[in-house]
């Protein structure tokens, strides 16, 4: 197998596993990780509403489908949706102090399982390994 192939794959196959992790720790709390990572965008906005598109560009997953993500959250309660009052075709997204509780509880809960998954990694090697990530992206730290 050339060695961009196995690289490729090796990447994929890692990614799924911290996925998987991932999943497998907020399952329990019945959140998903994309509905994680809109949780921790909206924290984020330090009590400022967002829009869709805007929380939609700031997403790790591109392809995950934003309105059915808010819509699932605020159902949980865990964000709210207002109308703009200025322009009433656009819609606001927040978090609500339910969604901060929430996000308090799993913030070291998702640290101590992300610090398991790099745990074979020397801070130095963790440094390469982004320096390198982000090389494959075309960007620099």
């Amino acid at each position: 197998m050339p060695l961009s192939r196995a690289s490729v794959i090796n990447i994929f196959q890692t990614a799924s596993w911290m996925k998987d992790d991932l999943s497998l720790t907020l399952k329990p709390f019945d959140i998903s990780i994309e509905q994680f990572n809109v949780l921790r965008i909206l924290r984020g906005q330090n009590g400022k509403a967002i829009n869709l598109q805007d929380i939609q560009e700031r997403m790790v997953s591109k392809m995950s489908n934003t309105t059915r993500l808010v819509d699932k959250l605020i159902k949980k309660n865990f964000v709210e949706r207002k109308i703009c009052p200025t322009n009433r075709r656009k819609v606001e997204i927040s978090i609500t102090d339910l969604g901060l509780s929430t996000l308090k509880t799993l913030d070291p809960i998702i640290d101590d399982t992300e610090h398991v998954m790099i745990k074979n990694l020397t801070q130095e090697e963790l440094i390469r390994l982004n320096s390198l990530l982000l090389k494959l992206k075309n960007k620099t730290l």
